[in-house]
C-alpha cells in the first residue's frame, strides 16, 4: 500500500502528543500535542472535593478532546490509513455499557474517575490479593500491585459499592479510547497481559466480586479495534476510513519505533517514570523482583520481561522546581546538567535512594521513599541533582541485573522516550553506571510513532512489526561508552547502594515516616 498517513497518539501523563507519518517517505511530517484539561487531579475534584494522600487521578472526557484537537490539527483534509494508541497504564476508568464515564455521572465521587498509573492508594488491597490468590499470578512473581487494575477494581468496590454496582465496564483509558474512536469496545492483549494477569485461560480468579463480568476477552496486539466512527471523521476533517490498532501500553508501543523486535534487546523508556523491557525468545523463570513477563504481549512470537521505577523524570523535576537555577524548566535543567557534570564521580559524598515514588523492583512498596545519605552544610544544589541522577541510573542497573539472573541474553541496550532526547548527562552516566554500552535513536517523538506502527500493522500497511520497523522506525542511533576511569568508583557507590536497599530496618522507619504524615 503506498500514499496515504499514519497517525501515532501518545498519550502520557500530562497531556496527549500525536505524530502524522508520511506512508510513502516514512518521515513524521507534522507533530501536536494538547495538554489535559484538568490535568492530573492529586488535591481535589474538579468541584472542589478534597482528596486523600496516593491518589492520582484523571476525567475521561478530558482524552477525547485532546483527540479530537490533535486528530484534527494532523489529519484535516489528508487521507488517514490507520491510527495507532499509546496510553499510560494501568489507568483504568468505571463506565457504562456504552461506554459513558461515569465521572460524568458522578462527578463528586473519586471513584467515578480514571485511576492514573501513579494512583498508589490501592496497594491495601493488592496486598490481600497477592496473599489469597498469589496461586493464580505465576507470571507476575506472585503478587499484584496496588498499581495495577484488579488492586484499582477492589479498592472501587469495597469503598464506593454503590458506584461499583453502576460500573458496567471496567476498562484500561487506551481501550476506552480506542472504544470511542471506533464503538466497538476492544480490548489490548498487552494491558490485560500485563495490568490484569491475562493468560490463555483467561481472566484469573482475583476475589474482586464482579470484575469478570466487567472485563471482556482482549485481541491480539496488532489487531484493529475497528474503523474510525463517521462522528470523528466529521468532527476532526481526516478523510478515508482509518484503522485504529488496538491500544498499548506507552512504555511498550516504542518498541517497533527503536528496531527492537528480536531478542537479546534491552529498551529503556525513560519519563516520569521508567520501564525496562527486555525481549527474550525463550520462557524463563521470572527473576525474583521482576514485575511480570508475558508473551504475544508486547510484541507477537516475543516474551517481555518488564520492570520499572516509579519515580525517574518527575523526581528530577520536583527537584529543580524546588529549588531553581533558572526562570523555566528547560533552562532549569541545563544549567543544573551543566553544574552537575563538572563534578567528579563520587566527588560530593552523597549516596541517594531512588524511592522517590516509592519502590516497584524489586519491592513492590509504594511506602518507602527517596533518601539522601552525606549531606553536610556545605552540600550545593548541583551535588544533590547530581547525586539523585546517579541514584537513578544505580536503580536501572538493579532491575537490569535482576532481567538477566535466569540467563536471558542482552545484546544490545536502547534509552528512549523524553528525558532520552534532552538530557546527554543523564545518558553518559547511565553507560557509566551500567558499565556498558547504550544507545539513542535520533528520533524525536518515539512513542508516538510506535503507535503509528501499531497502526500499520493492523490496517495491513505493513506485514508486520519487524517490516514497520524498518520502514517507519529509527534509522541512526547515537551510541554512549562508559568511561573506564569512573568504573571503581561506581562500583563501590553502587555496592552501598545495594547495602542500604537491602536494610529493612530502614524500610520499617520509612514506612513509620509515611504514616506519620499529615494529610496534604
Amino acid at each position: 500500500m503506498s500514499g496515504g498517513y499514519l497517525i501515532g497518539l501518545d498519550y502520557g501523563t500530562d497531556s496527549a502528543r500525536g505524530v502524522l507519518v508520511d506512508i510513502e517517505s516514512g518521515e513524521v511530517c507534522a507533530t501536536h500535542a494538547h495538554r489535559y484539561r484538568h490535568g492530573t487531579l492529586i488535591d481535589a475534584l474538579p468541584g472542589g472535593l478534597p482528596l486523600k494522600a496516593g491518589w492520582a487521578l484523571q476525567n475521561a472526557p478530558d482524552y477525547l478532546e485532546c483527540a479530537e484537537v490533535v486528530l484534527a490539527a494532523l489529519g484535516r483534509g489528508k487521507r488517514i490509513e490507520a491510527i495507532g494508541i499509546g496510553f499510560t497504564a494501568s489507568s483504568p476508568l468505571p463506565a457504562s455499557a456504552d461506554g459513558t464515564p461515569l465521572s460524568t455521572r458522578f462527578p463528586d465521587d473519586p471513584h467515578a474517575y480514571v485511576k492514573l498509573w501513579k494512583h498508589h492508594s490501592a496497594q491495601p488491597w493488592a496486598d490481600e490479593i497477592s496473599r489469597e490468590r498469589g496461586v493464580h499470578l505465576t507470571k507476575s512473581g506472585g503478587k499484584t500491585s496496588g498499581e495495577w487494575l484488579p488492586a484499582k477494581a477492589a479498592q472501587l468496590a469495597a469503598e464506593a459499592p454503590t458506584l461499583w454496582a453502576q460500573t458496567e465496564r471496567f476498562i484500561e483509558a487506551g481501550d476506552w479510547l480506542a472504544w470511542q474512536l471506533t464503538g466497538t469496545e476492544a480490548r489490548s492483549s498487552d494491558m490485560a497481559r500485563y495490568k490484569a494477569h491475562y493468560s490463555d485461560a483467561g481472566y484469573p480468579p482475583l476475589g474482586v466480586d464482579g470484575l469478570a463480568t466487567r472485563s471482556s476477552a482482549p485481541k491480539r496486539i496488532g489487531s484493529s479495534a475497528g474503523t474510525v466512527r463517521r462522528e470523528w471523521i466529521e468532527r476532526t476533517g481526516m478523510l478515508g476510513e482509518p484503522a485504529v490498532a488496538v491500544a498499548a501500553i506507552d512504555s511498550h508501543v516504542i518498541l517497533p519505533a527503536l528496531g527492537a523486535t528480536q531478542a537479546g534487546t534491552l529498551v529503556g523508556a525513560l519519563g516520569t517514570s521508567a520501564v525496562y523491557m527486555l525481549l527474550d525468545d525463550t520462557e524463563r523463570p521470572l527473576p525474583d523482583g521482576i514485575e511480570g513477563v508475558a508473551k504475544d504481549a508486547a510484541l507477537p512470537g516475543l516474551w517481555c520481561y518488564e520492570a520499572g521505577q516509579a519515580g525517574f523524570g518527575d523526581a528530577l523535576a520536583w527537584f529543580v522546581k524546588t529549588a531553581p537555577l533558572a526562570e523555566d524548566l528547560p533552562a532549569n535543567f541545563s544549567a543544573y546538567n551543566a553544574s552537575a557534570a563538572r563534578l567528579r564521580p563520587g566527588g560530593s559524598g552523597l549516596l541517594a535512594l531512588d524511592w522517590w515514588n516509592g519502590c516497584r523492583v524489586p519491592l513492590s512498596d509504594p511506602q518507602v521513599s527517596g533518601m539522601l545519605l552525606g549531606l553536610r552544610t556545605t552540600t550545593t544544589r548541583a551535588e544533590i541533582y547530581r547525586a539523585m541522577m546517579e541514584s537513578l541510573c544505580f536503580g536501572a542497573r538493579t532491575i537490569i541485573e535482576l532481567m538477566q539472573s535466569e540467563g536471558a541474553p542482552v545484546t544490545r541496550t536502547i534509552l528512549a522516550s523524553g528525558l532520552s532526547e534532552n538530557n546527554r548527562f543523564l545518558l553518559q552516566l547511565m553507560a557509566d553506571v551500567l558499565g556498558k554500552p547504550v544507545s539513542v535513536p535520533d528520533m524525536h517523538n518515539a512513542t508516538a510513532v510506535g503507535a503509528a506502527i501499531h497502526g500499520a500493522v493492523a490496517a495491513g500497511v505493513v506485514r508486520d512489526f519487524t517490516d514497520g520497523a524498518a520502514r517507519f522506525g529509527a534509522r541512526a542511533f547515537q551510541h554512549f561508552e562508559p568511561d573506564a576511569a569512573s568504573a571503581d568508583v561506581y562500583e563501590a557507590l553502587f555496592e552501598q547502594y545495594r547495602m542500604l536497599a537491602s536494610r529493612a530496618e530502614l524500610r520499617e522507619a520509612m514506612h513509620v515516616v509515611s504514616r506519620l504524615a499529615l494529610p496534604r
